[in-house]
C-alpha cells in the first residue's frame, strides 16, 4: 500500500467532510465537536478550513491511498501576538483499515514539519482523551510530552471523559534569529 501525504485544499472538501463526520460518528469522547453539529454545516466552511494560503490560521494534510482519504491532520496557529509562538494539532483521525500502517506518525511529521517551515513556531500542543493509550504512545513517539489532565473534558451524552495535554517544543533557534 502506497499513502500520498498532501496538503488539502478546498477542492477536497466532500472527501474531507465525509471522513471527519465517520470521525465524529465513530468517537465521539475523542471530539469536543458532535456528529451532529458538524454534519449541519454548510459545505462552504469545510472548504474555508482547507483555504490554501501561505500563512493561513490552519493548514489540514491527509494521506491518500490512491482517490481514497486514508487519515487525516490539521494544525492551527495562534494570530494574537503572545502566543503566536504556538500551534494546536487537531482533527487527527486515521480509520480502523489503516491503523498500524504508520499513517498517523507521517501525518504529524508533515503538520510538524508545516509548523517548522511556517517561522517563529516554539511549541504544539494538542489534546487525547486521556484513556486512548493508543493515541497517546503515538503522540509520544512522535516527541509530545504530557503535561495536565483536564477532568470533565468532554460530555458525551451522560458520561465525561478527562482530555490530557500534551505539547512538542520544536528546534529552538540558533542565537540571534528571530523566534
Amino acid at each position: 500500500m502506497h499513502i500520498e501525504i498532501r496538503r488539502l485544499t478546498p477542492a477536497d472538501a466532500v472527501a474531507y467532510r465525509q471522513l471527519m463526520l465517520e470521525a465524529y460518528q465513530s468517537h465521539p469522547e475523542a471530539f469536543t465537536s458532535s456528529v451532529e453539529e458538524r454534519a449541519a454545516l454548510p459545505l462552504s466552511w469545510w472548504a474555508s478550513r482547507l483555504a490554501d494560503a501561505t500563512l493561513a490560521p490552519e493548514a489540514v494534510f491527509a494521506g491518500f491511498d490512491g482517490e481514497r482519504l486514508a487519515g487525516v491532520v490539521g494544525i492551527a496557529f495562534e494570530s494574537r501576538e503572545k502566543v503566536r509562538h504556538k500551534a494546536n494539532l487537531f482533527g487527527m483521525y486515521v480509520p480502523v483499515r489503516y491503523r498500524g500502517s504508520g499513517l498517523g506518525r507521517q501525518l504529524i511529521a508533515t503538520a510538524l514539519n508545516h509548523a517548522r517551515q511556517r517561522g517563529g513556531i516554539r511549541v504544539v500542543e494538542l489534546s487525547v482523551t486521556d484513556d486512548n493509550a493508543a493515541a497517546s504512545q503515538l503522540y509520544q513517539r512522535c516527541g509530545f510530552v504530557s503535561y495536565g489532565l483536564e477532568p470533565l473534558a468532554v460530555r458525551v451524552g451522560d458520561t465525561f471523559v478527562a482530555k490530557r495535554h500534551m505539547y512538542c517544543e520544536l528546534a529552538t533557534p540558533p542565537a540571534g534569529s528571530p523566534s
